[in-house]
């Protein structure tokens, strides 16, 4: 660290995580309410707290930071919400409707349902305009780009208000030169649009995949823009020393400049953090199968890590939209504390996915909300206590979350408000039990071979149950678990992807002369990034893979190779990983067909310092940690137990604890089920094991 501290702030839908790094190793978690209409006024209150604690000015800690770094669900929101800017899309005369559509897909779970209504589209049909230009499968031009069908184009997105345009025009990855004079025509008629162009930021084969991921790009670009500018003026305004960083969807740190380029990269920009940080909770224990959860206020993100690597997603439809570039794989549901319980027509009790959010949140939080949700059911439980959250500056009312639960879920069904609470309580845990079991045992991953962690503020109250339910015997909570996401952001490398076209079969000098060129080319790109920004040539890392398929074959397969020259000595290497890579995602491999190159990716990495980290001393033992002890319930049947109350604070290295109890820490509340036990480890994480 150049400086004294590393500051990572994640934004969530509920509460905004601030977590605080110094140059001796001590790490310090903070949480306010998130902001939506202002984020910078959550950082504001953010920093207010870290003023308070250490006893120093907002603007002596921002910039005595090396590293300020930002996770957003800004742009997550704004698709969601389809809150973003209105859109124009300039393509090839003809695939107006490529984004309608959908190369006759439907999401996986609606194949065959007539009543599934079609995606909202980002650019309504009136707005996609075609221009008369060809270009061929070989890159050569079949008719030249007819610029004043471009001009025109202008003209009628000037009189509508447009505010962002996309260009992309079909097989542009092979010949760039009528998306980039598309592009020269938009500069000069609209110099204050924001412009994505399809070739440019997504340079690999499949058009309706480049039209929807540049679409989406233009979509997102203003609102990005808006929200870059905002924090990076804030943090400017208050001293910052060094540029603040985003977090990418891609599991990297990148500048404001590029987030807003490449806003596309934002979209899962809060949760893509877990896996780093689940894998550094898990280093201490030799772990290096994880599986990380994060239940948050709104939603609950799980990510699944493999022999330390954890699986990158590209050309999917996320939230019903085609988006190529590389994301972590990710699975969300609409699963937090403030998921709603409801009835359904049918008379059947639901958790989510519709949430109270910050606004006016859960019942109990006392701010007008009204109607019950997993946190008010977890206060009715015993769970939580009503005078602890955040550490006592947030009161919950117990009577209020018991009146909503009592009103729309136990009079409905004609049940006690303990067990109509229970009932909420399993159903939200099977939830999360089955979004796990689709990122590990629907990907051929038995679940028991993994650890599970826990993030976020609410996932520690359910992850022994979760755990049990799953088959899994060893949890790990740190005492950060309510901002990992912020501090896997802070030991989180600078990253960039850099992508390329490369259609033609891995065989022959010429071949592999014009991957390697390809290579050279793009990765010379990223250098060029990385030491403008101030990396040392040894501080960046280069990785490389390749999409490749079977002769014949539809689909092609991401392979990572090593960074070396392809050539008729190496290249049986290259199809080796290929074959095997094949065999892991479906079983089989076709080693006497040959082998065709769709597109190179090479990503990357500016490796940034890793703060020291943390370790615990002893304490003053369990016993002496007990606060107080109150009923809770771990039954369908709603009858409570006494339990014991510890304080987290008081607790130190080689403390142990039995369930049923429960551990409060300042911002998240650690339940033990019957059954199962919590050893505080030295590296600040308790280890939660199942008795057999």
């Amino acid at each position: 660290m150049r400086t004294k501290y590393r500051l990572g702030v994640d934004a969530g839908g509920t509460f905004t995580d601030f977590v605080l790094a110094d140059d001796t190793g001590n790490v310090r978690l903070f949480k306010a309410l998130s902001t939506p209409d202002d984020p910078t006024k959550a950082i504001e209150n953010g920093l207010a707290l870290m003023s308070e604690e250490l006893g120093t000015e907002p603007s002596k800690i921002i910039a005595e930071c090396d590293l300020c770094i930002n996770g957003t669900t800004v742009g997550l929101n704004a698709l969601i919400q389809h809150k973003g800017a209105k859109t124009g899309l300039i393509c090839t005369a003809g695939h107006e409707d490529s984004l309608e559509i959908r190369l006759g897909h439907k999401e996986d779970g609606y194949r065959y349902d007539a009543e599934y209504p079609p995606a909202e589209m980002l650019v309504p049909r009136y707005l996609r305009r075609g221009v008369r230009e060809r270009v061929l499968s070989n890159g050569e031009v079949r008719t030249a780009l007819h610029e004043e069908d471009v001009r025109a184009a202008c003209e009628l997105f000037l009189k509508e208000g447009i505010e962002t345009v996309a260009i992309s025009f079909v097989w542009s990855v092979l010949n760039q030169a009528h998306e980039r004079r598309a592009a020269e025509i938009v500069r000069e008629m609209m110099p204050n649009t924001f412009l994505t162009v399809g070739s440019e930021l997504y340079p690999q084969v499949r058009e309706y995949t480049r039209t929807s991921t540049a679409v989406t790009n233009s979509y997102l670009g203003p609102t990005l823009k808006k929200y870059v500018d905002s924090v990076d003026r804030y943090f400017a305004e208050h001293g910052a020393r060094y540029p603040v960083r985003y977090f990418q969807s891609n599991g990297g740190l990148a500048i404001g400049q590029a987030m807003t380029d490449r806003s596309v990269y934002a979209i899962n920009s809060g949760p893509a953090s877990a896996p780093q940080a689940g894998l550094f909770v898990s280093a201490p224990f030799g772990k290096n199968n994880v599986i990380t959860v994060d239940m948050g206020g709104t939603s609950f993100d799980i990510t699944l890590t493999k022999d330390a690597n954890t699986n990158l997603n590209k050309n999917i439809d996320f939230l019903r939209y085609r988006i190529g570039v590389p994301m972590i794989q990710v699975e969300t549901l609409g699963a937090g504390g403030g998921s709603i319980g409801w009835i359904d027509e049918m008379g059947l009790l639901q958790v989510g996915p519709q949430s109270a959010g910050a606004d006016p949140g859960p019942a109990c939080y006392d701010q007008g909300g009204t109607e019950p949700t997993v946190t008010d059911a977890n206060v009715v439980l015993g769970y939580v206590n009503p005078g602890s959250l955040l550490g006592g500056r947030m009161t919950l009312d117990k009577d209020k979350a018991h009146a909503a639960i009592k009103q729309r879920i136990a009079n409905p069904l004609g049940i006690s408000v303990e067990r109509a609470a229970y009932g909420m309580f399993t159903i939200v845990n099977n939830n999360m039990v089955n979004g796990i079991r689709r990122v590990s045992v629907e990907r051929g991953y038995d679940p028991r071979d993994f650890v599970l962690v826990a993030a976020g503020g609410a996932g520690a109250a359910h992850i022994t149950a979760l755990a049990r339910e799953i088959g899994i015997d060893t949890v790990l909570v740190p005492k950060l678990a309510s901002g990992l996401c912020a501090f896997g952001q802070i030991i989180s490398n600078v990253k960039y992807n850099y992508m390329a076209s490369a259609p033609l079969r891995l065989e022959g000098a010429e071949a592999f002369s014009r991957i390697n060129k390809l290579f050279v080319e793009i990765e010379a790109q990223g250098v060029e990034h990385l030491e403008a920004d101030g990396f040392e040539r040894d501080r960046i890392e280069i990785g490389r893979s390749m999409d490749m398929r079977y002769v014949g074959q539809v689909h092609e397969c991401t392979v990572g190779i090593g960074k070396f020259e392809i050539d008729g000595d190496t290249v049986d290497q290259v199809k080796d990983a290929f074959h095997q890579r094949h065999e892991q995602l479906y079983t089989y491999s076709e080693r006497n067909n040959a082998v065709e190159v769709v597109n190179i990716e090479s990503t990357i990495y500016g490796r940034v310092d890793k703060p020291k980290p943390p370790s615990l001393g002893t304490g003053v033992g369990a016993d002496y940690a007990i606060k107080s002890r109150r009923p809770m319930i771990f039954s369908p049947d709603g009858e409570a137990v006494e339990g014991p109350v510890y304080d987290g604070g008081m607790l130190g290295a080689g403390d142990e604890i039995a369930g049923p109890a429960v551990i409060e820490e300042t911002t998240t509340t650690i339940v033990i089920d019957p059954g199962w036990r919590a050893r505080l480890h030295e590296s600040g994480s308790y280890v939660l094991t199942h008795d057999t």
